[in-house]
């Protein structure tokens, strides 16, 4: 029983923050560690208007990081009558630098996969099919971090390609992005709002993406937490 309030909970939430129009393409959630140092790893989940987003990023070097982050909605048409249901995932090497003691900057550029299913078939897409999806992206972002508060700000330049059989559109996409995390230096709550600026007006494959970005979430500073 507990199981089944807490899927309904999550279900309603997610209800209630979803705001698309027959959405095929549905940014995910946007990563934004704000590294300060190697070995640095940090693992958060969100849930928003794209789903389910896992994200890991780790610290190779002091400038060097990598971020793999993912989206799903697997029941999306139950909950909203409008989301595609998706799978999505996408790799992202970077950079990042220390301004401060607590100032950040970052970029990182990256590539992804998916696969999106139509809720019905319409004048665009079949039904009976499903629409690759394949993006590729650059986010920089400038922030600060500390013990308790981290806050940034990032610009994401996307490039999407949505392909079903004999059709293929690649349209662009400016995701301004604000992001805010509390906690202490272990754990982190997060909360993240941002626009989805579509470019391509002229594209009716594109008018009805999912415009806006809103999630909260969880972060794990794994490093910390277990003294790495």
């Amino acid at each position: 029983m507990q199981i089944n309030l807490s899927k309904s909970f999550i279900y309603i939430c997610l209800t209630f923050i979803i705001q698309s129009c027959s959405s095929a393409y549905v940014p995910n959630a946007v990563n934004t560690p704000l590294f300060g140092k190697k070995g640095e790893t940090k693992v958060a989940i969100h849930a928003g208007t794209s789903g389910i987003d896992p994200q890991v990023s780790y610290a190779i070097t002091n400038h060097i990081g990598i971020q793999m982050n993912g989206s799903f909605f697997n029941k999306a048409s139950q909950v909203t009558g409008k989301l595609y249901d998706h799978q999505y995932a996408e790799l992202a090497p970077g950079y990042y630098t220390k301004i401060s003691e607590i100032f950040r900057f970052e970029t990182y550029a990256g590539f992804g996969l998916g696969k999106l299913q139509p809720e019905r078939e319409n004048e665009l897409w079949d039904i009976n099919s499903n629409i690759n999806m394949s993006r590729v992206f650059i986010q920089p972002s400038v922030g600060l971090t500390n013990n308790i508060v981290d806050a940034s700000f990032t610009t994401r330049f996307a490039a999407v390609t949505l392909d079903q059989d004999d059709i293929n559109r690649t349209g662009m996409f400016i995701e301004p992005v604000i992001t805010g995390k509390v906690g202490y230096k272990y754990v982190k709550a997060i909360f993240q709002l941002g626009l989805s600026i579509n470019l391509n007006n002229d594209d009716i494959y594109f008018m009805n993406g999912q415009p806006l970005l809103l999630s909260v979430g969880l972060q794990i500073n794994v490093h910390k937490l277990f003294n790495l």
